[in-house]
């Protein structure tokens, strides 16, 4: 009963209040929480790590949410959906600082240079990283630098790709039929040295999910390997582009043949991959509930 009436009242709570902010000549991008003020000299400003989500920005928390209407300036890079950068008022500065292979980058040292000099000049500020900074990330590096700098720095949790991915596309990260655990990986080729176990992968694949980060580009590499571990070939795979977008995609094949379904799909990415048995456990979930709003729901 509670729960009925607070989804019939909230589209109405949220009007009055746009109303109250209209009369009061309040916009919705100005910031009510924190004004920002101007730095005194020698003083340190502060930066927070935060985790954008996988896409949608109805994933964000509601601390990043309040970050963003606060801060001074925000540092994005290319994994930010712009639906996320929608919401950073239009008084905050923005500062492009992404790394994609194949395009435009910023050099890992340069982030971490420009993080620094901000704080130092008193700065609010809000590093921006798609998904979770604890996961494949580079946190550690821009941490370090802000601590030998003595700047005050927060992390502030998303949620992951590979969780917001399972959400969107129903297809489940563990599933007791056929996976008791779950192993994030990326796709290192350059280094032999840093390459995944791939004999301990085959080992576990038929009861193990493996979520490959940033592997699109190397998709055919990666079956190689695992095909010359002895993973099954017809081990199920689902490559999801841009998930949690509205313009979300999802290839389903196997080992041997997922490298030509992505090729014959264009598929240009960022994308994730999935490997296991669950693939074939994927729930027959309805999208477009996922994309509907409060207002939406009202009528």
């Amino acid at each position: 009963m509670n729960m009925r009436f607070n989804t019939l009242m909230m589209p109405l709570m949220l009007k009055v209040s746009r109303l109250g902010a209209a009369l009061f000549g309040l916009q919705d991008d100005t910031p009510v929480v924190r004004k920002a003020t101007a730095a005194q000299p020698g003083q340190r400003g502060e930066v927070f790590i935060v985790g954008a989500g996988p896409g949608d920005a109805e994933l964000l928390t509601l601390k990043a949410h309040r970050l963003l209407q606060e801060a001074d300036v925000v540092l994005f890079d290319w994994l930010v959906d712009q639906s996320v950068l929608d919401c950073i008022p239009r008084h905050v500065a923005r500062e492009f600082v992404g790394k994609r292979c194949g395009k435009h980058s910023v050099p890992q040292e340069m982030i971490c240079q420009r993080l620094v000099e901000l704080g130092l000049e008193g700065k609010r500020v809000v590093r921006l990283k798609g998904g979770d900074p604890a996961i494949f990330a580079r946190t550690s590096e821009e941490t370090d630098a802000l601590h030998q700098a003595g700047i005050p720095f927060a992390i502030v949790p998303g949620i992951t790709a590979a969780s917001g991915a399972s959400a969107y596309t129903g297809i489940p990260l563990t599933d007791r039929r056929f996976a008791q655990s779950v192993r994030f990986m990326t796709a290192q080729f350059r280094d032999p040295a840093k390459e995944a176990d791939w004999q301990a992968i085959a080992q576990s694949s038929a009861r193990e999910t493996t979520v490959v980060y940033m592997g699109l580009k190397r998709l055919a590499l990666l079956a190689r390997r695992l095909d010359e571990a002895g993973v099954d070939s017809t081990l199920p795979v689902a490559v999801i582009e841009n998930a949690c977008c509205n313009h979300q995609q999802v290839i389903v094949g196997s080992i041997s043949d997922i490298y030509q379904r992505v090729v014959d799909a264009a598929i240009e990415g960022p994308a994730l991959v999935v490997i296991g048995q669950v693939v074939s456990a994927r729930q027959p979930i309805t999208a477009d509930l996922l994309h509907h709003t409060y207002e939406q729901r009202a009528i």
